[in-house]
């Protein structure tokens, strides 16, 4: 084999591995990572405040009653900010992402090479906030009762991860019922929406996988209540 095939060859072969070795490596680290918990002896509390963890395929999101004995999300959240605030509104869902990627891909048929290389090397946050009229429970939107002490420490996660008011810019959402803040915090592939999910619920003290880039590694610690 002269030289030059044989460098073609290895040019093909590493050209496979990048291809097809690293995602695979991805996957693989993130099913691990995603099986590894954290606080791994709690529990539900019976009695205590029914929040939700959803799924749309592609972002995990944290859903919260709008008002309790914690906290009054209208306080925080102005519903003047969507298109149609006077809603019966009793939920309010976060969620955390990379902003080309949050505002551009709400389904995984609207990624773009780009938006993906883009958001895997580094982007600014947003905060996406989606207001929920009486949400049923599904296999995508898995309920879970916490604590009042566990409800607030995942209260003061949130807050934390808002750029001050006076600052922070605010970006049109999907639908009339969400929309986007600016946030703290850098996107990339060992950072992602859904590592962003898993990182709130667990400083709260809420079992969760240690390393979740993807939404199933997020959900597979969260009961899927049956449905009829």
């Amino acid at each position: 084999m002269t030289g030059k095939r044989l460098w073609a060859k290895r040019i093909g072969v590493s050209a496979a591995f990048i291809l097809i070795g690293i995602p695979l490596l991805f996957l693989l680290s993130a099913w691990i990572g995603s099986s590894i918990p954290r606080n791994s002896d709690w529990a539900e509390t019976q009695d205590g405040i029914e929040i939700f963890v959803g799924s749309n395929g592609i972002h995990t999101e944290i859903v919260m009653p709008i008002d309790s004995e914690v906290i009054d999300w209208r306080g925080q959240f102005a519903l003047g900010d969507v298109s149609s605030p006077n809603l019966s509104y009793t939920h309010v869902s976060v969620s955390w992402g990379e902003k080309a990627f949050f505002l551009e891909t709400p389904t995984w048929s609207d990624l773009t090479p780009s938006v993906a290389l883009n958001a895997m090397t580094g982007g600014s946050g947003v905060l996406h906030v989606a207001w929920y009229v009486r949400p049923a429970p599904s296999e995508d939107f898995r309920p879970l009762r916490i604590g009042r002490a566990e409800y607030e420490r995942l209260v003061s996660q949130v807050q934390a991860q808002l750029v001050p008011e006076e600052t922070r810019e605010t970006y049109a959402g999907y639908s009339y019922y969400d929309v986007f803040y600016d946030a703290v915090g850098t996107y990339h592939i060992g950072n992602t929406c859904n590592q962003w999910t898993s990182d709130r619920l667990a400083d709260a003290g809420i079992k969760t996988g240690s390393w979740t880039p993807l939404p199933g590694g997020v959900m597979k610690w969260v009961p899927n209540m049956e449905t009829p």
